[in-house]
């Protein structure tokens, strides 16, 4: 066997190894963290919920026992980082010791302070309820996640037929093969949209959408998800993140197309339940007799008598059962014609047996390459989407990230097959000054302003870009607790009074009457909890609330505000500025302004990386050439 051929294998296990290193170092700190960390740090990351409220528990529509909890706080968007799939534990603590329930549970789904929780048959329950002291819920180590990933890279590894396919096409030089025929035009895309809609098209194996911010990437992937279904009954979709996957599926749907969505959305409304698996399984005619069915059988556990007549009963109740399941899922699934869910979640045991002629993967720049592996088996040709200049996937392990696990598959194929890549070019987002530096620093100078939105301002003669030199101020950071944080007390509230000065510049008329939103972005969780408080304090932004958020940069991706003020904390003599280094991240940042972006950060620390120092200069260059 040539080295050319091997060569896939043995990238695949250098991947497994460093995946290894991130399961290995991340379930370390999970139990040091469980340990020595207190719980109500923990709460206040966002990985615990401690005082909790049991509410009601039943059986859902999937036949899983649940648990409903609701947390207690008077903050609607206090952040948390539950999510549908993820694992829970229950604890409780008392006299300053924590105590653990013996089984596991899983986020089946989460709104504002309240979340139902699924659980195994045996769970003891009722233990929830009488426990003195205070009952919690903490995130659980994801075991599930990691083994579905070394699975896909084993199998990726073995393969034969089409998925050895692609994995040795993706690993190497060799041309994709692709389709001839014209070009297709469709009117209300730009030309560059358009190319990447044919491109998608013509693909027998790989293409990607490269769309940077505000480049109207999602109305490109509908659309070329639209066409595709126009020659395939049926697609699936995957995205890294459950809101990834609940914004691709709702443009979907808005554009007439049947979703069904695997997996339980962020966002708990009636148009967004309505697509998923869950709710037009328990809306199917055939679903009350179901639900009898089951009653019955839990009914026949319940009781003492156990004799011949009870196995044959029982036996004949589940063969109904699963007859009527196979029944409503065949006809689910024979109606959909897009089948949406999380990277992870293609591995449930409702796709078993199921394969598709494309799979389209967005924000597939956010996704470790062992997760993009789960959904590929499935299909015949992928499609990925996003932009490896904004956030990358996370990855916790230093020595894993230094060895190339944040290099994601979308990475790899645009540097190993350029002609499939189509960037999108023309954003519709932001005033030129704002998109231009992102351009030339990222984008190579290719971004272009559309015109409706090239000199799009809030006031007249405004500068789109204001930096604010904390420097002067003797403002510094400070941590807080250990892995928990930094902050930055003066700078917190020097943003608050430039957002205050800027307002009063607007007037509070036109502010509410257009309702211009605001976005206050931190990288550090500690900055955005501060500011969060002081906001709530502070009588001049009562009127305001509804239109100010307060978030991290992964909080904001994927959204727009009409002003972002950006807080970047760091201010110490020895010029460290820690993660503030990976500037995809700033790059999502500064690029979430519609109109007006105030940075605040302090220029001698800063201004010691070139990125920033640029950035900088870049800024007053505005100044000056507006004078």
């Amino acid at each position: 066997m040539s080295e050319e051929a091997t060569s896939p294998i043995l990238e695949l296990q250098r991947q497994r190894a460093l995946l290894q290193m991130e399961y290995d170092e991340e379930k370390q700190a999970f139990q040091q963290q469980t340990r020595a960390m207190g719980m109500l740090r923990r709460a206040a990351r966002g990985d615990a919920w401690l005082p909790l409220r049991i509410g009601k528990s039943y059986y859902n529509s999937l036949n899983q026992r649940c648990i409903e909890v609701f947390r207690n706080t008077e903050e609607q968007d206090d952040d948390h980082n539950f999510e549908f799939g993820k694992p829970v534990q229950f604890f409780w603590t008392k006299d300053d010791e924590v105590h653990f329930f013996q089984f596991i549970g899983n986020v089946s789904y989460v709104e504002a302070n309240r979340m139902v929780v699924s659980v195994p048959d045996a769970a003891p329950l009722a233990d929830l309820q009488v426990s003195d002291g205070q009952i919690g819920v903490q995130l659980f180590f994801d075991e599930t996640s990691y083994r579905l990933m070394f699975e896909a890279l084993e199998r990726t590894m073995r393969a034969k037929g089409r998925l050895g396919y692609l994995r040795d096409l993706f690993y190497s030089q060799q041309k994709a093969e692709s389709l001839t025929f014209a070009d297709m035009t469709f009117p209300y895309l730009n030309t560059a949209q358009q190319q990447a809609v044919n491109k998608v098209l013509r693909a027998k194996d790989v293409a990607i959408v490269h769309g940077p911010p505000g480049t109207g990437k999602t109305t490109t992937l509908v659309e070329a998800i639209h066409e595709t279904l126009r020659r395939e009954s049926q697609v699936l979709v995957c995205a890294q993140s459950n809101m990834a996957v609940d914004w691709i599926s709702e443009k979907l749907i808005d554009r007439g197309i049947n979703v069904l969505r695997i997996g339980n959305p962020t966002r708990v409304d009636d148009k967004m339940l309505s697509f998923t698996y869950e709710r037009r399984f328990e809306s199917h005619p055939d679903y009350p007799h179901l639900w009898a069915i089951r009653k019955a059988i839990r009914e026949l556990r319940a009781s003492r008598k156990h004799g011949d007549s009870w196995h044959q009963k029982m036996e004949s109740l589940k063969g109904r059962a699963t007859e009527l399941e196979i029944r409503i899922n065949a006809e689910l699934f024979g109606e959909a014609r897009v089948i949406a869910c999380t990277l992870v979640g293609s591995a449930n045991r409702l796709l078993d047996g199921m394969k598709f002629g494309t799979l389209f993967i967005d924000e597939a720049a956010q996704a470790l390459e062992a997760a993009c592996w789960i959904p590929i088996r499935r299909a015949s040709r992928v499609i990925l989407a996003g932009d490896h200049c904004q956030l990358p996937p996370t990855v916790k392990c230093y020595e894993a990230l230094k060895g190339g696990l944040g290099r994601t598959l979308m990475e790899r194929i645009a540097t190993n097959k350029p002609e499939v890549v189509t960037l999108l070019r023309i954003q519709y987002r932001m005033h030129e000054d704002i998109m231009r530096f992102s351009s030339d620093w990222f984008y190579h100078n290719q971004m272009v302003a559309a015109p409706q939105v090239q000199h799009r301002s809030i006031l007249d003669l405004d500068l789109p870009i204001t930096w604010i030199d904390t420097s002067e101020y003797e403002g510094k950071e400070e941590f807080v607790g250990e892995s928990f944080g930094r902050i930055n007390k003066t700078e917190a509230m020097l943003t608050l009074l430039s957002l205050q000065a800027y307002f009063e510049l607007i007037g509070k008329e036109r502010i509410l009457s257009e309702r211009l939103d605001v976005g206050i972005i931190s990288p550090y969780r500690a900055q955005v909890q501060y500011l969060r408080s002081q906001i709530r304090k502070r009588e001049f932004f009562k009127p305001f609330r509804t239109l100010i958020s307060v978030n991290t940069v992964d909080g904001f991706q994927g959204q727009e505000r009409d002003i972002i003020v950006i807080s970047l904390v760091r201010a110490n003599d020895e010029g460290q500025i820690g993660f503030l280094r990976d500037l995809r991240r700033m790059n999502v940042a500064i690029t979430r302004a519609r109109m007006k972006l105030i940075v605040l950060g302090a220029s001698r620390t800063l201004c010691r990386h070139p990125f920033y120092r640029r950035f900088w200069e870049y800024a007053h260059s505005l100044v000056n050439s507006d004078e």
